[in-house]
């Protein structure tokens, strides 16, 4: 199989300031003659944008186009994102005039229909997590995050346990966790995780007690399950155990409930708030600055200090939204208005389409995929952890390593192969990461070619064929970039 069969054409384009001036241009009016302005300002002069025909113009955007690696190019690995294929059928329901054109300020007998959906959009993720409060309203991940937090602070201030300023978490958390805890005014103890990749109940307890006060300064723990490392925590049962007799709250990090959608429920493992990215598990244009949805999903017992606004059905099973003055404890409004609605129609078009048994393979063959990934090159890169993954593996560049290739030059060869890299250098816990996560929706024959192209940088690196590796890519639009002069001197703006 030829590594070249992922490229593309490839076009050099230059800004559209910088192209020759058509006769032309693709709108041309006459100027106008003993015509007064009435606007009451001057007539505006040469404003400078390019004159240019409109076949200039279209070529010019599509080549553009080109450049962009997206799910619809091809595989893209990238770990702990869960890009995968956005069913169209999903599209074309958002697309509905009905759903397309609403908006917020229409009065709620007008809006009876979205509302119904946002309603039924909150059952079911109240069904799939086991947590009965649900908000849609958080715009993304780290916005639910943040609510989720939130949510525990408000918490533990309205039940006068305004001294718990301490969160757990583990040095293999996304970054955004402790800088959510601190932002809510936590401090954060961190949990080592690095020789197993996992929460060991002795680390936890050490992290939990440290003060002999059995954990009364503990508010919560924020832990991603499965975890960063493409593990699940095999004793996050035991350590909720614990820490809910500490009166501490679960927070869990939803970045990878694709991995167990529809398989297991995170109340069932003790979870008491967590965020879902809606745009990732639930099917959503994701990456390159796509709409974001992260809704929290907690206990009944949380449900009361959780944001607003909420989705209510009334006694005449029509539906409202529930404000601050029907819930006096909840924290307040996170943003204006009631979320990105445009995720909600593609997220319940997906859940309703799969049905309860389709999202259970939905995990079942993330997890088979890329278990498969690992299997097939665990004998040609490192493999830190025994055992088997879950949605995601992970790899190192130990073995490359010896060979001066390092895991930024492996990412650089898949650019060159027509591939997205990897996660690299993520999670921190270890040198040299490679997160790979093929989601459900990659054929057999897509993962093998993406498998073949690891292997046979892998094969060339061992047999000695290293100096290529610094200078890819050479197919690509860009070339190698200096990163380190780019850091120091970055170019920011254009000019002629």
């Amino acid at each position: 199989m030829s590594l070249v069969e992922n490229r593309r054409l490839h076009y050099e384009e230059n800004l559209l300031w910088e192209k020759e001036h058509s006769e032309h241009s693709g709108v041309d009016f006459p100027q106008l003659e003993n015509i007064a302005s009435r606007t009451g300002v001057d007539m505006r002069g040469d404003i400078g944008l390019p004159q240019l025909s409109e076949p200039q113009v279209v070529r010019h955007f599509v080549r553009m186009s080109t450049w962009n690696y997206s799910i619809d190019h091809g595989f893209f690995p990238l770990g702990s994102c869960t890009m995968k294929h956005n069913p169209r059928m999903n599209e074309k329901m958002a697309r509905l005039n009905g759903f397309a054109n609403i908006h917020p300020l229409q009065l709620e007998t007008t809006s009876q229909g979205a509302l119904e959906l946002m309603y039924e959009l909150q059952n079911w993720l109240g069904e799939l997590t086991g947590l009965s409060g649900v908000c849609l309203a958080p715009s993304a991940g780290a916005h639910g995050e943040l609510a989720g937090m939130m949510t525990i602070k408000h918490a533990h201030e309205k039940l006068g346990n305004a001294h718990k300023k301490i969160i757990l978490a583990p040095d293999s958390s996304h970054g955004t966790n402790p800088a959510t805890a601190v932002m809510c005014g936590f401090e954060v103890r961190v949990i080592p995780t690095k020789d197993t990749g996992r929460l060991s109940v002795e680390a936890f307890k050490e992290a939990l007690y440290r003060t002999d006060d059995k954990g009364a300064d503990i508010a919560g723990m924020m832990v991603t399950n499965p975890n960063t490392c493409g593990l699940f925590e095999s004793n996050i049962l035991e350590l909720s155990e614990l820490l809910h007799e500490a009166g501490g709250y679960f927070y869990c990090d939803g970045a990878n409930f694709n991995a167990i959608v529809g398989k297991a429920r995170p109340a069932d493992f003790g979870v008491d708030v967590m965020h879902i990215n809606l745009h990732k598990t639930f099917s959503t244009p994701h990456g390159g600055g796509g709409p974001g949805s992260g809704p929290i999903c907690c206990t009944q017992e949380l449900a009361q200090y959780m944001p607003v606004p909420v989705v209510v059905q009334n006694d005449d099973l029509s539906y409202s939204l529930e404000s601050e003055d029907d819930r006096p404890a909840t924290l307040g409004r996170l943003k204006a208005f009631q979320g990105q609605f445009g995720v909600y129609v593609r997220a319940l078009s997906y859940m309703m389409s799969m049905g309860a048994d389709g999202l259970k393979q939905v995990s079942e063959d993330a997890v088979l995929n890329a278990n498969y990934i690992l299997s097939q090159l665990s004998n040609d890169y490192h493999v830190p952890y025994d055992g088997y993954c879950m949605h995601e593996c992970l790899l190192t560049d130990k073995k490359q390593k010896e060979q001066g290739v390092a895991t930024l030059d492996i990412a650089k060869a898949l650019v060159e192969y027509g591939y997205h890299p990897m996660t690299v250098y993520f999670p921190l816990v270890l040198a040299g990461t490679m997160l790979i996560e093929p989601t459900e929706t990659e054929s057999k024959d897509a993962l093998d070619r993406f498998i073949v192209t690891m292997k046979n940088i892998a094969v060339d690196v061992k047999n000695g064929d290293c100096d290529k590796f610094h200078s890819f890519p050479q197919s690509s639009p860009r070339k190698r970039l200096d990163e380190v002069k780019a850091a120091r001197n970055p170019v920011l703006r254009w000019t002629d």
